[in-house]
Order: structure tokens, then C-alpha cells, then sequence
């Protein structure tokens, strides 16, 4: 059955990306506060995770401390493998280029079946959002839901689990996350164990006993049906890049202000200050490789993406560097300015080094 209540064992300035790794080793002397609570598992379970936050090439973002890397994730889930600790793992993970946490990195061998909301360079998207349709309450000034999260679980929620399978579940996802005309969409993915998804959802996160026997349609789990396309054409257009959301927050926020009044005198602050900031960070990286590797090579370095099947980087320690450097004299990556962390790997795939990040770093940023 599926709980009604949520138990959060790791909270606030507890909920880092060290305790999320102890956790799913079950590894209780590495964690720092908390609850105590790990994944005790044995060579007969079954594991499902589900991870929602925002991301970027090769990391996810974590509600406090450092981020997790795809490098860190996948060696943790190979300890995890290694030690016999479960039968079969199934992952479903929300951020904005997702995919590029298993891409190349996840083998089959492992026995895990993982499900991203995106491609490895691809954004996801934020649903139930203020101004657009559906929208939450007058009372809600943000986003409510991101649209893969929302698709896999308003699916859970109304179906019977024990004869629904993960592939079934994940062509209804696809379907609803991906609209190709309309300028907002992702693709759902697929790494790993594929021929874990003919098992049904039940084996992994319960069913609620309500939807026992419910039967569905055969055109819900069809390829490509056009009315079904339409229909969630329809509820989808109200989606907004996860990389955007407080931007749309900020401006909705001024826009349902009062002309002259003092909130709405603070929300145009808060909204030029975030658009600075954006601008501020596309300045920075553009003269930083400029200085490295040229004014010809800026854009290449922004958008060259590696072939499907191939890892981010080849090495993951000069990207964690890069981005350290970074942080050290520039200023922590925001939310909006993670999405260079693609440019950053294909600077280390290029050859630089720490003297010549720092040196450009220094040049950009400090002037």
C-alpha cells in the first residue's frame, strides 16, 4: 500500500548529499544527524528512490552543502551492488539534464533500472505554476509540481499497480512530458536494467488497495496516439523550465503587486537583481573560456554534447575542481548558472588546468 504520510529523517542542514550516499549504503557511522535511518537491505529486496531537486551536466543539487555527482551516485549504487545488498534497484530521478547522472556510467550488470525526467541536456519542467493553466490557488506564489514528477505519480495514484508495469507507467510519462510542438518538453529516458520495467510498479512502491482491479484502456499505453497527444498538450501548457522557476516567481510576484506600492517597489528589485545575476554569470563564463581557449572556441565550449552512451567527462575530479575554483572567486553557481557545468566539462575534456582556470577566473571576476 502506498503510505499516506511522509517520514522525513534528514531535514534541513541534514539533508546532504554524504547522508543520501550513507543512507543507500546503510552505512550508519558515516551520517551526520538525522534520524539515524538507512537502507538496511539484503540480496532479496527490492529499492525504489525517488530524487527531485535541480540539476545540471553530471550533478544534482541538494538542499544544503555540496552537490552530487554523477561520478560519487554511481560508485556508491557499485558498493551497493557489490555488497549483494538488494535483488533489483529502480530510480526515478527529476532535474534538469538527469539523464547525464546514468548515461554511460549505469550498466546493466548492476541490476538497476533508473528513469530521468530528461535527456543529458535537456531541462525539466515545473507544473502547476501561478499565471498559468492549471493553476494553483490565488494563495500558492510558486510552482507546485514538475511535470515528470507529476505524471508518474497522478499515474500511481489511479491505477492498480500489481498489473501495471514500469515500461507501461513510463509510455504514459513519456507521452505526457514530451509534447514535440509546443516549446516546453523533455524526454523521458531509460538507463540500465531495461528488462526490469515488465516488472509491475507493485514490486517497488506498493499499491493503494482502492485501485485494485482497475482496468485500463488499451490506447493509455498505445505509442503515439494523436488525441492522447492533444489532450496532454492541453495540460502541459502551463510548464516551466525548472532553470526559470524563480525567475517566474519574481515576476509574477511584481506583476500581482500594486502599482506604487512598496511590494511591488521590492518585487522590480528582486527581479532586476536576478536578471543581473544571470547576466553577470553569462559574462563570467563566456570571457573565462574566451581566455582559455579563445573568442572562436566560446560557443563550442557552451554547447558541444557528447554522443548518447558517452559520460559527461572523462574526468570527474577537474570538473568538481573547476567548479570549486569557480565558486571560490566568482561566486557559487546559481540554480541559472549550473547550466554551465556542461561548458566546464567540456573545458576539462579540452585539457585545461588549474592554473589557467584560476588565472581566468581571477581575470573575469574580479575586475
Amino acid at each position: 500500500m502506498i503510505p499516506m504520510a511522509i517520514l522525513q529523517d534528514y531535514t534541513g542542514e541534514n539533508c546532504t548529499a554524504n547522508n543520501f550516499l550513507a543512507v543507500i549504503l546503510g552505512n550508519r557511522t558515516a551520517l551526520t544527524g538525522g534520524s539515524g535511518k538507512v537502507v538496511n537491505s539484503g540480496p532479496n529486496d527490492y529499492i525504489f528512490i525517488y530524487y527531485a531537486d535541480h540539476g545540471s551536466a553530471g550533478m544534482v543539487a541538494m538542499p544544503t552543502g555540496d552537490d552530487l555527482y554523477a561520478k560519487d551516485l554511481i560508485e556508491v549504487l557499485k558498493k551497493k551492488h557489490e555488497a549483494k545488498s538488494y535483488k533489483s534497484m529502480v530510480f526515478y530521478l527529476e532535474a534538469c539534464e538527469s539523464g547525464s547522472m546514468f548515461d554511460g556510467l549505469l550498466t546493466e550488470d548492476m541490476n538497476i533500472y533508473a528513469v530521468t525526467a530528461s535527456t543529458p541536456a535537456e531541462s525539466s519542467y515545473a507544473m502547476y505554476c501561478p499565471g498559468h493553466y492549471p493553476s494553483p490557488e490565488d494563495d500558492f506564489e510558486t510552482c507546485l509540481g514538475d511535470l515528470f514528477s507529476i505524471s508518474w505519480i497522478e499515474d500511481s495514484e489511479k491505477h492498480d499497480l500489481q498489473k501495471e508495469t514500469l515500461q507501461q507507467q513510463h509510455g504514459v510519462v513519456r507521452r505526457r512530458t514530451l509534447v514535440d510542438y509546443l516549446d516546453f518538453s523533455s524526454h523521458v529516458m531509460q538507463y540500465g536494467n531495461k528488462e526490469l520495467s515488465k516488472e509491475p510498479i507493485f514490486t517497488y512502491i506498493g499499491t493503494n488497495p482502492d485501485n485494485d482491479n482497475f482496468t485500463m484502456k488499451a490506447e493509455e499505453f498505445s505509442s503515439n496516439p494523436s488525441a492522447e497527444i492533444a489532450h496532454w498538450s492541453r495540460l502541459t501548457r502551463g510548464a516551466v523550465s525548472q532553470r526559470d522557476a524563480q525567475l517566474h516567481y519574481l515576476w509574477h510576484r511584481f506583476n500581482r503587486s500594486a502599482d506604487g506600492s512598496s511590494e511591488k517597489i521590492d518585487a522590480q528589485k528582486q527581479l532586476q537583481n536576478e536578471i543581473l545575476s544571470r547576466q553577470q554569470v553569462d559574462q563570467n563564463i563566456h570571457q573565462i573560456i574566451a581566455q582559455v581557449f579563445g573568442e572562436e572556441n566560446v560557443s563550442k565550449m557552451i554547447e558541444s554534447i557528447r554522443p548518447a552512451g558517452q559520460p559527461l567527462v572523462d574526468d570527474w575530479d577537474c570538473l568538481k575542481m573547476l567548479v570549486r575554483i569557480y565558486g571560490e572567486i566568482c561566486g557559487s553557481l546559481s540554480i541559472y548558472g549550473k547550466k554551465y557545468t556542461r561548458a566546464m566539462a567540456n573545458m576539462c575534456n579540452a585539457g585545461i588546468n588549474k592554473k589557467q582556470m584560476t588565472l581566468a577566473s581571477n581575470q573575469a571576476c574580479l575586475k
